[in-house]
């Protein structure tokens, strides 16, 4: 178990970024990889042109890789913010208007895992309106996700970098994952296992895998201290996805990590070749 058994994909919004997004899937390709994940790419609007959108499905296609994770709209990401549904106003009438736009371009990459961010408090705003309006706007999303044979991703952050994002432990996103399925019961709303950000949270990483790894759609990883690739800080990461493994976890492993002051090429060292390509 390990590192070996793992179906990896990476994240083009935190590696390669030292390239355009329309060159970065080749990037991937060209690294071994057979899998990318994206951050919504156009922070500045949730209804990129029609152009646009055909640019970037067209570069995932012409790399030959495969679109296994993209997030709903989540605002300026990387930067302040940390989602858009719960936010009162004029942020969470974007993230509804992205809703259709993120699933149609999902589904046209056969993408089946959206991720959705619950956005910051607000100062002045009442959490209780706050987590209702996210309820609301996460059922849309549930439904539309729904509609294309996708499941919904629910996120826990990390307190020292986002502290005013109100999902900062596991039980916390899990929470908001069986509200979700309650109230449309679906059942497609599932919980997103950054092992990076748990950390940060000073979670028991094997007790949380042992809880939730039933209730997992999808697994991210960096290294800790730093958000490094494997083998950078401390964490037993390799470990780490052996126990999900055992515990019955067969999905994908996100590569959401930095890769420093080196090119994104240079920090795949510990993985091997042969084993980047998705089994």
């Amino acid at each position: 178990m390990g590192f070996a058994d793992q179906r990896f994909n990476v994240n083009l919004s935190i590696l390669f970024t030292e390239l355009p997004l329309l060159e970065r899937p080749a990037a991937a390709a060209a690294a071994g990889f057979t899998a990318v994940e994206l951050w919504w790419p156009w922070i500045d609007t949730p209804t990129p042109e029609r152009a646009e959108l055909d640019a970037l499905r067209r570069a995932v296609e012409d790399a030959g890789v495969r679109l296994t994770g993209l997030n709903f709209y989540a605002g300026e990401l990387p930067g302040p913010d940390r989602g858009a549904l719960s936010l009162p106003g004029e942020e969470s009438e974007r993230f509804r208007a992205n809703i259709d736009v993120a699933a149609g371009f999902a589904q046209s990459l056969g993408c089946t895992a959206l991720n959705a961010l619950y956005g910051n408090r607000v100062d002045g705003v009442d959490p209780a309106e706050q987590d209702a309006l996210a309820l609301e706007n996460l059922v849309r999303a549930a439904r539309a996700a729904d509609r294309i044979g996708a499941v919904l991703l629910i996120e826990a952050l990390n307190a020292p970098e986002s502290p005013r994002y109100p999902l900062v432990s596991a039980p916390a996103a899990v929470a908001v994952v069986d509200r979700v399925n309650e109230a449309t019961g679906l059942g497609n709303a599932r919980f997103l296992m950054d092992l990076y950000h748990l950390s940060m949270n000073g979670e028991d990483l094997p007790a949380v895998i042992e809880r939730y790894a039933a209730r997992t759609g999808h697994v991210q990883i960096a290294d800790n201290p730093g958000r490094g690739a494997p083998g950078t800080g401390s964490l037993p990461l390799e470990d780490l996805l052996g126990r999900l493994a055992k515990a019955g976890y067969e999905g994908w492993v996100g590569l959401e990590y930095k890769p420093g002051d080196r090119p994104s090429t240079e920090a795949f060292d510990w993985l091997p070749a042969d084993r980047r390509a998705a089994r």
